[in-house]
């Protein structure tokens, strides 16, 4: 399916690997012309060479933190006028909300709610002018189904899709839509960072852990990243204009709700 997205420009943030790359990558090979975002500037630079090189769009970056003003302002500056942003920012450590000051909770609600809501202030209003947008949101699937130890990316995270919940239903008679991805288990360096805290309680090995966490999971496996791209490049597709202000779980059938 071409999802007439070719010669687009899209602002992707935390891009340089993982379910940001996927959705880089996955816009990349419908011919969008990216400006990438993430932390470190080695890691986004290989990833920007290699998708260059293999899809022969423009790719831009600006690294550095998107928690910043001055981050925003320069990937603004290389993209004035996008067509689709992919908000996307690790979420918070998990921990006892007892053990949680102002600091702990001042950094989840300005990566993960604050940070998206400056960006989409900041493009949405041209994409209404000009006909075209489309904003995806990634956030999680404990957006669906709260985790106990993950309190600060539960709240900073709710409160985002509560945000986009009355947003949405305002932008899309313009053509542009605002929907949120919330994964699952996806085998990324980011899963297996997550484990790492049940292997050094457990004393069990990270391969130990991984098959248990497969072995709980419907689908018996774990997302690939490839998977999440597709579904965010179709979100920002031509075809998705009558999809706006939902949240998709990816997460293999964990999730054992209806609705």
């Amino acid at each position: 399916m071409d999802l007439g997205i070719k010669g687009r420009c899209a602002i992707v943030c935390a891009a340089s690997k993982g379910l940001g790359r996927a959705c880089a990558e996955a816009l990349a090979a419908e011919g969008v012309q990216l400006v990438l975002n993430a932390r470190g500037s080695e890691a986004l630079e290989a990833t920007a060479s290699d998708l260059r090189t293999r899809y022969r769009v423009e790719v831009l970056t600006v690294a550095g933190d998107v928690t910043t003003t001055a981050v925003q302002q320069a990937l603004l500056a290389a993209c004035p006028q996008p067509d689709i942003l992919v908000n996307n920012a690790g979420g918070p450590p998990p921990g006892d909300f007892r053990n949680w000051g102002d600091e702990e909770w001042h950094a989840a609600l300005q990566a993960n709610m604050l940070t998206p809501i400056y960006l989409i202030k900041a493009v949405v209003d041209g994409m209404m002018a000009r006909g075209f947008g489309r904003i995806v949101n990634i956030t999680s699937a404990a957006v669906k189904a709260p985790i106990g130890v993950l309190g600060l990316s539960n709240g900073a995270r709710a409160g985002l899709t509560g945000f986009v919940a009355g947003l949405a239903r305002e932008t899309v008679a313009h053509n542009v839509t605002i929907n949120a991805l919330l994964p699952g288990p996806f085998d990324t360096d980011r899963l297996n960072a997550t484990l790492q805290g049940v292997v050094e309680k457990t004393g069990q090995s990270l391969e130990q852990v991984r098959e248990a966490r497969r072995n709980g999971n419907p689908a018996r496996r774990f997302g690939q990243p490839q998977e999440f791209g597709a579904a965010c490049a179709f979100l920002c597709s031509q075809h998705a204009g009558y999809i706006t202000g939902q949240n998709i779980l990816l997460d293999g059938g964990a999730f054992p709700g209806t609705l």
